[in-house]
């Protein structure tokens, strides 16, 4: 599996597992109501799924590796859904998580 596939793998789930998580919260925090509750359970359902298409075998790998995108990911989320404007720890702390992404699933072995 190519470099550019796995990552397109990785952005799909933190999409699915983020949008999930905000769903859920709109629902309750902001009182959506259950159809929002229902389609971010079923977001998150689906994100369970998208690791499996990851080429490596070792799910540890791939969900550690996933975690620093998760990170990124989330304060990205934040700043195009709901205006959050990280500070620079925030950005540091999210670099170091991808770097941390690079080594854990693209060092050479």
């Amino acid at each position: 599996m190519t470099v550019g596939r796995s990552l397109a793998l990785f952005a799909l789930a933190a999409l699915a597992e983020i949008g999930g998580a905000w769903l859920v919260w709109q629902g309750v925090r902001e009182d959506r109501g259950l159809v929002w509750i229902g389609a971010g359970i079923a977001a998150l359902g689906a994100y369970g799924f998208v690791a499996t298409f990851q080429s490596e075998n070792n799910f540890g790998r791939i969900l550690a590796a996933y975690g620093g995108i998760f990170v990124a990911g989330s304060l990205a989320w934040g700043m195009a859904v709901d205006g959050f404007r990280p500070d620079r720890f925030d950005l540091i702390g999210a670099f170091a998580c991808l770097l941390g992404v690079a080594v854990i699933m693209y060092a050479p072995r």
